[in-house]
């Protein structure tokens, strides 16, 4: 669950108080003026909290804000639509080469907060899931020419097929 978008929400807003991404509790002590200001920019350029922002916000505020400045130029600049901000998300945290469980979970809601259908977040998945493919476009050419070394020369794993 994501925390209502409101910088005074509070930080045990949806059960996620003590938590960190590992799910085991975690004390967490109250956050100083600067970091309050930097959570509350966040939700405001991004339209949520997740807890798992957290632990970067206490521990590194000037990463942290860097983070906020650079990923928040198509939220307070761009012309997509909310809604697809949040399915290209959802596209990048389904992806192979990142599978982020947290973050495909928390833009999936944000895309149906926005208006998005089940059936498009599906789309988005189905089209995410071609990533892999890769794998084997670019595996098959590099065993096809293992085999022929093996063989004995070029074109040898193909001869006869």
């Amino acid at each position: 669950m994501t925390c209502p978008a409101t910088p005074t929400t509070p930080r045990s807003c949806a059960g996620y108080g003590t938590e960190s991404n590992d799910d085991r509790p975690h004390p967490r002590a109250p956050l100083d003026a600067e970091r309050e200001r930097l959570k509350a920019e966040f939700v405001a350029n991004r339209g949520y909290w997740h807890p798992f922002w957290d632990g970067l916000l206490e521990l590194d505020p000037e990463l942290f804000a860097a983070y906020l400045d650079f990923s928040s130029v198509p939220w307070t600049t761009g012309t997509l639509p909310p809604k697809t901000k949040e399915l290209i998300y959802v596209a990048f945290d389904a992806s192979a080469t990142h599978l982020y469980q947290p973050g495909l979970k928390l833009h999936m809601r944000n895309a149906l907060r926005h208006g998005a259908t089940a059936e498009e977040i599906m789309e988005v998945l189905e089209i995410a899931s071609v990533v892999g493919i890769h794998a084997a476009t670019t595996a098959a050419p590099l065993l096809d020419r293992a085999l022929s070394e093996k063989a004995g020369g070029p074109g040898a794993a193909t001869r006869g097929r």
